[in-house]
């Protein structure tokens, strides 16, 4: 069977950057590797073929021979000595890494897998911290075998890789190390493995933690609990949990990092001859001040009223943004009175008491006369 395109294997186009072509490597990969999709040959073939594709079009030199001649530059000898590719070691420590746990991806036994879970809080919660309980299903040491996969306790030197947990594999003219797959790296195998993990020392499980979550916290930000993630194959560390922060809105806050913005409705009488009015805080309420012909949008602020930096520790501010509100629901007496006072407004009057109206309707007149022909 023909061989794909390397550029459609890895689902890029023919001018992809090299970071572009690393992107989509460490996309595909994910995807694909064997780690991830155990027995599955479709997976594994698809891995290898992506793999091929990256080790080719990631070095300059063997990509301009493949973008001139194709899958020929390498068959029969044409392909030759070849320069300086990327380490595909540092490749798989980069793209697994965080994912499959340990550095340099194929130099050993893998840890056990990272975990992610995400909490969502009250920005009450979140502005004073809480503990959590939380129920993660994951991969757990095995009981029975503490771990270790062997019904007895005995293990032995993996006959393949004679105790090395590497094994060198050849494709063409490439050639890498990786770790052994009859012993995933370990260098041993277990004669009588346990019966319940079946030699994996690890089993499917729900793992229950008390999770502590500082105060001051905002959405996006992460805990890490170290070794609290999935269990390793025998003789290897756990992963690690992260927990995610997510934040619900707010009926009267939004948060913009550690300040705190509100509106504050009042009543026109409020805007125009000036008042007190009291507003909520996170430490209860407060009182602002509004002096007289006050505007919607007019922004007031309180140093020290937002929220407690998880980092710094200092607080920030909270803003309260006025809205003047129009009054509903009138009686027949208020609607009496409100048209008594709109009668007292002349065309004169209204550029002194109200002189953004003003101003906009000068606008809209020069607007036309500017387009008049």
């Amino acid at each position: 069977m023909s061989k794909r395109d390397y550029y459609e294997v890895l689902g890029v186009a023919r001018t992809a950057t090299d970071e572009e072509l690393k992107k989509a490597y460490r996309r595909m990969a994910m995807k694909y590797h064997p780690d991830r999709n155990p027995g599955d040959a479709a997976a594994e073939a698809s891995f290898k073929e992506c793999k091929e594709a990256y080790e080719v079009l990631a070095d300059a030199g063997k990509r301009r021979m493949y973008d001139a001649h194709g899958h020929a530059a390498f068959e029969g000898g044409m392909g030759g000595g070849g320069g300086g590719g990327p380490d595909m070691n540092d490749i798989f420590g980069d793209i697994f890494g965080n994912i499959f746990g340990g550095g340099g991806g194929s130099r050993g036994p893998r840890r056990g897998a990272d975990v992610g879970y995400v909490m969502e809080l009250d920005l009450e919660e979140a502005v004073a911290g809480v503990e959590r309980r939380i129920e993660i299903p994951t991969l757990v040491e095995c009981s029975p075998c503490h771990g270790s996969g062997s019904e007895d306790g005995k293990v032995e030197t993996c006959s393949t890789c004679q105790g090395r947990g590497q094994v060198r594999m050849q494709r063409g003219i490439f050639a890498m190390q990786q770790a052994c797959p009859h012993c995933a790296g370990t260098g041993k195998q277990i004669p009588n493995p346990c019966k319940t993990c079946r030699g994996a020392g690890r089993v499917e499980d729900e793992k229950v933690l008390q999770v502590k979550i500082p105060a001051g916290v905002d959405t996006g930000d992460r805990i890490r609990l170290q070794g609290e993630g999935e269990a390793g194959p025998p003789g290897t560390s756990p992963g690690d949990l992260y927990v995610e922060v997510r934040v619900r809105e707010h009926a009267i806050f939004q948060r913009d990092g550690d300040d705190l913005h509100c509106e504050v409705p009042i009543r026109i009488s409020q805007a125009a001859l000036g008042d007190t009015v009291r507003v909520a805080t996170l430490e209860g309420e407060a009182e602002i001040r509004i002096p007289a012909e006050t505007q919607t949008g007019k922004l007031f602020r309180l140093r020290g009223k937002g929220v407690q930096s998880v980092r710094s520790r200092a607080p920030g501010d909270l803003y309260c943004r006025i809205l003047v509100e129009t009054p509903v629901n009138l009686t027949a007496e208020q609607r009496k009175l409100l048209e008594q006072f709109e009668a007292t407004f002349t065309a004169e009057s209204s550029r002194k008491h109200s002189p953004k109206s003003a101003t906009f309707v000068d606008g809209i007149k020069g607007f036309w006369e500017k387009m008049k022909p």
